[in-house]
């Protein structure tokens, strides 16, 4: 076995980061880390249960636990017998802390950087280093690249949000927003394309609010018209999950007309319903949410809209819930993530009224089936078509530039980028049976 294992929960950002880690603990074969989210309890729940499934299966291994659970409830990891320590996302990317002489984390003081009410915890601090990240002012350079184990690499542009939405624990976990010089993007990205990567993936935390915190306050669509140009070699540039009050002019041109650019963004749209959106403390309502994927879908028709919806957060009623159901349909939404609302300790959201628990998981089972039927229907008219299908390193599987998933009949180069007859569908997936010439 060479160097750790890592078990990556939740966004693609952590999968970014967790490629780094690989990185600084190289060396380090007897260490399991686990990246976590804090997105929901759910999420935490199900890091819980990676952890002791970990040390059931390397029983040896040390475990070290990092990421936004970490970040925001480390006491919670802290007290779990299985694990050697607990580090902080700042600490994350320090390769001291994953050394194989420290069996235990040195004391550390905790501030209030893992919540806005959760206070300090005793006796288990020899095992954390989790230290204030609202304090954090920068994303370092190191953190701009990652690589996946997909033909694709993700680059981290930016860290952090400084919005407030009621159900949201992230900002605690990830600090204030932050962004990586472009200049340091564009290398890093130039040096992925000679890596042999034909698709870069742009993440972080608040994408679409890069750029304030650096000199000029450039804009993501600036960013990416350098990658663009800077990078000729890259083929393919993805955005991850945007903002859709913050795609701007530029950026909006961008996505309409740059076919380098592919024709796929995951919205962060979290309801349909006005009222509901009010009290999440969302900055856009339905009708903007509507009116910028009808503008972006009949600038560029072949483009697949993704969204994150949230079901039964607190007041919501049925008619609101229908809000967001009609949504589906509204925004044409092919690549759905449904979250089933959980309250987030420290969350305004988490003091309102509350939807009962089974009504929570009865929404989102209607949403999630909504989602699935809107991405069958869209699927099937993809049949018949020709898609340029970037080629994952298993050979038999890809993406198209539409993130539609596509099985090959036969083998492919691993990471070549082809052109491929979609001649069936089965099981979620579009059948390739030849790449064209």
């Amino acid at each position: 076995m060479a160097g750790p294992d890592i078990i990556t929960m939740g966004c693609r950002l952590n999968i970014a980061e967790s490629e780094a880690i690989r990185q600084l603990a190289a060396e380090q074969d007897d260490l399991i880390v686990v990246n976590s989210c804090a997105v929901t309890a759910e999420a935490v729940r199900q890091t819980r249960q990676a952890i002791r499934r970990a040390k059931r299966d390397r029983p040896d291994a040390r475990i070290l636990v990092t990421g936004c659970a970490a970040q925001t409830e480390p006491q919670t990891f802290a007290a779990m017998a299985e694990v050697d320590g607990v580090i902080g996302n700042r600490e994350k990317m320090e390769a001291s802390y994953y050394s194989s002489s420290q069996r235990r984390l040195g004391s550390q003081a905790i501030g209030r950087s893992f919540g806005p009410e959760t206070p300090a915890f005793a006796g288990v601090t020899e095992r954390v280093k989790v230290s204030d990240i609202m304090a954090v002012r920068e994303t370092t350079p190191h953190m701009a690249s990652a690589f996946a184990e997909h033909a694709r690499a993700f680059l981290e542009v930016q860290n952090g949000c400084d919005h407030r939405c009621t159900f949201c624990i992230i900002p605690y976990g990830r600090g204030n927003s932050r962004s990586v010089p472009a200049g340091a993007v564009v290398d890093k990205a130039r040096e992925l394309v000679d890596a042999g990567y034909r698709e870069i993936v742009l993440t972080g935390v608040d994408v679409t609010s890069y750029g304030p915190d650096l000199p000029g306050s450039p804009s993501l669509g600036q960013l990416v018209e350098r990658i663009l140009k800077h990078v000729p070699g890259l083929p393919r540039l993805r955005l991850s999950s945007l903002d859709s009050v913050e795609i701007d002019a530029r950026l909006f041109d961008l996505i309409a007309h740059e076919p380098r650019l592919m024709p796929h963004l995951h919205l962060s749209l979290q309801a349909g319903d006005d009222m509901i959106l009010k009290r999440m403390k969302r900055r856009h309502n339905r009708a903007q949410a509507i009116a910028m994927v009808e503008r972006l879908k009949a600038a560029r028709p072949d483009i697949g809209i993704g969204a994150d919806i949230i079901a039964g957060f607190p007041t919501e009623d049925e008619a609101m819930f229908a809000n967001s159901l009609a949504l589906v349909d509204q925004c044409d939404i092919v690549h759905g993530h449904v979250f089933p609302y959980s309250p987030r300790e420290g969350t305004p959201a988490a003091r309102m009224p509350q939807v009962d628990r089974a009504t929570v998981k009865q929404r989102a089972a209607r949403l999630r089936a909504a989602c699935e039927a809107r991405r069958a229907h869209w699927l099937a008219g993809l049949v018949g078509s020709v898609q340029s299908v970037l080629v994952e390193r298993s050979g038999m599987n890809g993406h198209a530039e539409n993130f539609a998933p596509v099985r090959f009949a036969a083998p492919q180069p691993p990471g070549a980028i082809v052109r491929a007859a979609i001649t069936g569908l089965e099981k979620g997936a579009l059948i390739a049976q030849e790449a064209l010439a």
